[in-house]
C-alpha cells in the first residue's frame, strides 16, 4: 500500500469509493475544486494504483478540520484507514498545528475508536447531523 497526495489522475476511484461508502457523496466537481483549494489537503491509498481509501481535510491557520475518511469495503480492517489517519496525522504534527477536528457517526463504533487510537477525543455533539438514517454526530478532536 501507497500513501499519497491525491491528484486529478485520483478522482475517478476516489468518487467510487464516495459513492459506495456515504449517501449524500461528494460530487465529482467538488473534490476536483478541493484540489484547487489551498486551504485543503487529500491523501489517498492505493494498491496496484487503484485507489482503495482517502482521506482528505480543510484548514485554518492552524486549525485542521477533517472533510471524510473512506475506505473500499473490500480494504477493511487492514490498515488502511489507521495509514490515512497517521499521514494526516504526522502533516499536523510538522506544521505545527494546535489540532484536527472531525465530525463521525454516533453509532460508527469502528471509527470512533479509531480515532480514539490517534488521540482524538469526544469534545461535543450535533444533534441529527446525519440523514438517512437520522443521526447525531460526534465532534472528536486531536490536540497537539
Amino acid at each position: 500500500m501507497k500513501i499519497e497526495k491525491m491528484t486529478a489522475a485520483h478522482l475517478d476511484g476516489v468518487c467510487k469509493i464516495e459513492n459506495d461508502c456515504f449517501v449524500h457523496p461528494w460530487s465529482r466537481e467538488s473534490l476536483e475544486s478541493e484540489l484547487q483549494n489551498d486551504n485543503s489537503l487529500f491523501y489517498v491509498a492505493a494498491e496496484d494504483d487503484k485507489v482503495i481509501g482517502y482521506i482528505g481535510m480543510n484548514f485554518v491557520l492552524d486549525e485542521g478540520y477533517i472533510y471524510n475518511v473512506a475506505v473500499s469495503e473490500d480494504f477493511r480492517k487492514r490498515g488502511v484507514g489507521s495509514a490515512l489517519i497517521r499521514t494526516l496525522v504526522t502533516y499536523c504534527k510538522k506544521n505545527s498545528f494546535s489540532f484536527l477536528t472531525l465530525e463521525v457517526r454516533q453509532g460508527n463504533a469502528p471509527a470512533r475508536s479509531l480515532y480514539e487510537s490517534f488521540g482524538f477525543i469526544k469534545v461535543g455533539e450535533r444533534k441529527n447531523y446525519y440523514s438517512e438514517p437520522t443521526e447525531n454526530a460526534v465532534l472528536m478532536t486531536l490536540y497537539f
